[in-house]
């Protein structure tokens, strides 16, 4: 499969490695960094990472591909919301 990482601040939240490609039963281990700001001075309400995949191509290389979000194949998702500890 092929996955995609987007955060909806992209100033406050990172991730590392944001896409890639990952073959049958093999697994990543994602960094998830959050910068320094001022809480309750902020609007943190919205803040999620999102968490998309899809297939990849037969053949295709293991070579991250942004089209393969852009057809007609099925793309899932999955939001994940933040909570920030005070």
């Amino acid at each position: 499969i092929g996955y995609g990482i987007k955060t909806t601040n992209m100033k406050r939240l990172g991730v590392d490695p944001p896409c890639g490609v990952l073959d049958p039963k093999e697994a990543v281990l994602l960094a998830v960094s959050c910068d320094a700001f001022a809480y309750g001075q902020e609007d943190t309400n919205n803040d999620r990472i999102t968490i998309e995949w899809t297939n990849t191509p037969d053949g295709a290389a293991k070579q991250f591909r942004r089209e393969w979000f852009q057809g007609d194949g099925m793309v899932r998702r999955k939001n994940l919301p933040i909570e920030y500890n005070p």
